[in-house]
C-alpha cells in the first residue's frame, strides 16, 4: 500500500466567504482555522499547505460571551524593559477589529512556515464590501 500525497496546485483552492456578524469569536477562529489547514478535505496532509482561501466580512460585529467584552485584554512586549503594552477588547474592536479575528486565527494554526503561508490565505475586513468579488467566493455553511 503507497502513501497517497496530494499534488498541491493553486487552481484546486477554493475561496470561502464568512459572515462575522453574530458569531461567537472562539467558534468562528476554529472553523476559520481549520479550512486554512484544509482539514475539510479528504486529502488533507499534514505537511502540505491543501487549505483553501477565507474572506471574513463584519468583523467589527463579531460577539464573545460572557465578561470578555469589559474583561479580555490583548498584550503585546516590546522585549524592552517597560515595554508590556496591554489593549483591551472593546478599544481593539473599535479601532482594528480585523486584528481581532487573524489573532484567534493564529492562534490555531502551526507556528512554522507553513501556518506563516496559511495565515496569509485570511482575508479579514471591517465592513460589507471586500475586494475579492473576482475569485467568486462560497458561503460557508455553519
Amino acid at each position: 500500500m503507497k502513501t497517497f500525497i496530494p499534488k498541491v496546485d493553486a487552481n484546486t483552492k477554493k475561496w470561502f466567504l464568512v459572515d462575522a456578524k453574530g458569531q461567537t469569536l472562539g467558534r468562528l477562529a476554529a472553523r476559520i482555522a481549520t479550512v486554512l489547514r484544509g482539514k475539510h478535505r479528504p486529502t488533507f496532509t499534514p505537511h502540505l499547505d491543501t487549505g483553501d482561501f477565507v474572506v471574513v466580512i463584519n468583523a467589527e460585529k463579531v460577539a464573545v460571551t460572557g465578561q470578555k467584552a469589559t474583561d479580555k485584554v490583548y498584550y503585546h512586549h516590546s522585549m524592552y524593559p517597560g515595554g508590556l503594552k496591554t489593549e483591551s477588547f472593546q478599544k481593539f474592536l473599535a479601532g482594528k477589529p480585523e486584528e481581532i479575528i487573524e489573532k484567534a486565527v493564529w492562534g490555531m494554526l502551526p507556528k512554522n512556515r507553513l501556518g506563516r503561508d496559511m495565515v496569509k490565505k485570511l482575508k479579514v475586513y471591517s465592513g460589507e464590501n471586500h475586494p475579492h468579488q473576482a475569485q467568486g467566493p462560497v458561503p460557508f455553511a455553519k
